[in-house]
């Protein structure tokens, strides 16, 4: 066992492939035997102290694999906004004497937007200061929002739940011989690539509503009494940040009074989009209507993983561990898309401050002209990160 040592966290929501890059950071620390620290609770409860030892805790094939296809975040995960140093410079002084203490030579930060924040502070910090620490982020989100990297981890396994679920919501909603009209609500913040896999259902939305596409309810409803001419039973999939055109959230015009912000400023809770909607459709066209929300299912159904992207996650923990100890720092390892048919990839580096704090939106050129559906360019680039699903049904017509 050498003296080396790395330090990886996990933050913000958790997913099916969190863990699996996870283990591959700890598979590479085991191999190359370096010692692998892991935050408990993310930065925030590193700096309350509370770590541990992973090269100990994992230390078979068995283990790590099972690592690999366990769903949530092993090591416990937190929303904390790591503040400017001009702000709290004791945060930070805190922070690397921590590092120093542990004798961390490389820091790993498993996440999203946010998390990409932090590697971003704290690696300008670490040059500030003259500190030779390197802190690098591999990325997750089921979003599929940060930019620099084709896909992320979480987004194929999530879009693979999606477009299984609602197959089977259109099933059930078939039933009955009478008119009616289904919203699955889907999760989507700020981009509508987890609601567009809805898409990829054998029995398919009629719509598809993005927050890239701005919503006009009138056409919305209008676009459904049509569809409610020609057949009984209307299927929505609907992202929980659809706006209206003049910016407003749906789901605030459904929203209780108190909701909140979380620590970066987001809406601590999106849900309601789906109700509004189904609430809205009743009141004008007087049919049965319904609200399904998947929930946190969509980032913790691990029955449903996609192989692919449980692979992927695990490859970019890996890669996180080399960059770091060949002494690479701010950066984020990114996926390069290089062929569609063989899919196939390369692992790059990205510099992390060029995708902290941004948004990768779905292009306005892979959504339908009406913007209530998906291109065949979506579609075709959604369907190898999912993989064949994992029923087939007969068809509904």
């Amino acid at each position: 066992m050498s003296d080396r040592c790395i330090l990886v966290g996990q933050s913000g929501g958790p997913t099916t492939a969190i863990n699996s890059s996870l283990a591959g950071v700890i598979a590479a620390g085991v191999f190359d035997g370096t010692r692998i620290e892991g935050m408990r609770y993310g930065i925030q409860g590193f700096l309350e102290g509370r770590s541990v030892r992973l090269d100990e805790a994992f230390v078979s094939r068995v283990d790590i694999e099972l690592l690999r296809n366990t769903p949530a975040s092993w090591l416990g995960s937190c929303r904390y906004k790591l503040p400017l140093p001009s702000e709290d410079e004791a945060t930070y002084e805190r922070l690397f004497q921590r590092f120093e203490e542990i004798g961390v030579e490389g820091v790993l930060y498993i996440g999203g937007n946010d998390s990409m924040d932090t590697i971003a502070k704290l690696s300008e910090y670490g040059r500030e200061v003259g500190s030779d620490i390197r802190f690098i982020g591999v990325p997750k989100t089921i979003d599929n929002d940060l930019v620099g990297t084709d896909h992320t981890p979480g987004y194929g396994s999530a879009a693979r739940f999606v477009a299984t679920a609602f197959n089977e919501i259109a099933y059930d909603a078939n039933v009955y011989d009478l008119k009616s009209v289904t919203f699955v609500e889907i999760m989507g913040r700020d981009a509508g690539w987890l609601a567009a896999s809805s898409a990829l259902a054998l029995a398919a939305p009629d719509l598809v509503l993005l927050p890239e596409a701005p919503l006009d309810l009138d056409v919305m409803v209008e676009r459904i009494a049509s569809i409610l001419d020609e057949k009984n039973t209307v299927m929505v999939g609907v992202s929980e940040g659809v706006r209206t055109p003049d910016g407003q959230l749906v789901c605030e015009r459904a929203a209780e009074p108190g909701v909140g912000v979380d620590e970066f400023g987001h809406l601590a809770t999106l849900s309601g989009t789906g109700r509004y909607l189904a609430a809205l459709v009743k009141q004008r066209l007087g049919c049965k209507t319904r609200s399904v929300e998947l929930s946190t299912l969509q980032r913790c159904a691990s029955y449903v993983a996609s192989r692919v992207d449980l692979d992927e996650a695990f490859d970019l923990g890996h890669a996180g561990f080399n960059a770091a100890l060949a002494g690479e720092t701010g950066k984020m390892c990114a996926v390069d898309r290089v062929s569609d048919d063989p899919y196939g990839i390369n692992i790059e580096l990205v510099d992390v401050v060029s995708v902290a704090n941004k948004v990768k939106n779905v292009p306005r050129e892979w959504i339908s002209e009406d913007g209530m559906g998906v291109a065949k360019e979506l579609v075709d680039y959604m369907r190898p990160l999912v993989g064949e699903l994992p029923a087939q049904m007969a068809s509904l017509d």
